[in-house]
């Protein structure tokens, strides 16, 4: 399985921690990916998303930023999204607790580049099968991960387009498609509303009808 993991400072890209992992039979350019990783890390801000998943083909680039630190890894598309935030988490939990209060005064690329030995170890506990199964029932507050923005690499990286902007927009569409749903429930009351007068004064008409009529 080919896979990147990067682990990087928010305020300004500077890389604090990576683990590599290419498979051969694949055929993939991992330097490209690599190229688009260090762009995109080099464009989140304290605005950005804290949690977003990048499409770039038949991979994925995923992402959590916790702490002023984002943690991004690249994986195959088919691997489960849960499982991948919580692969992040894990890392994130770890790297804060031993090198959390580190990474303002750092100024080295890869300063923490020994905590590759943790990344494989997790990663390869994450891909096992047997873990898949173990970990699909853990509660990881990520029961929310279908509402993940999820966005395209090229977008972001080409067109210069923000993370931030991006999520504006979703936001903005969400709000509209709730307002939406709102409208269209307040039509549908005063529909029924309109409605059920309509066959009351239909019942009220008869009534004084037939007792006028024969009385």
């Amino acid at each position: 399985m080919t896979s990147l993991t990067i682990i990087a400072r928010v305020t300004d890209g500077l890389p604090l921690a990576a683990s590599i992992q290419e498979d051969e039979q694949s055929g993939r350019d991992l330097q490209h990916y690599q190229s688009q990783a260090k762009q995109l890390l080099r464009k989140l801000n304290d605005q950005s998303p804290d949690r977003c998943t990048l499409e770039a083909g038949d991979m994925n680039f995923h992402y959590l930023i916790a702490q002023g630190v984002c943690y991004l890894f690249l994986c195959e598309a088919s691997f489960p999204k849960k499982m991948a935030f919580a692969y992040l988490g894990d890392l994130h939990s770890e790297f804060h607790e031993q090198y959390g209060k580190k990474v303002p005064t750092v100024t080295r690329p890869y300063s923490f580049i020994e905590f590759d030995t943790y990344i494989q170890k997790t990663k390869k506990a994450f891909i096992n099968s047997r873990a898949r199964r173990n970990f699909g029932s853990i509660n990881i507050e990520l029961q929310d991960v279908q509402r993940i923005m999820v966005a395209n690499i090229e977008e972001v990286l080409q067109r210069g387009e923000s993370l931030s902007a991006l999520d504006t927009k979703a936001s903005n569409l969400s709000s509209l498609s709730k307002k939406y749903r709102s409208d269209a429930k307040y039509l549908n009351t005063r529909s029924t509303y309109a409605k059920v007068a309509a066959v009351s004064m239909f019942f009220i008409t008869l009534i004084i009808y037939v007792r006028f009529w024969w009385l």
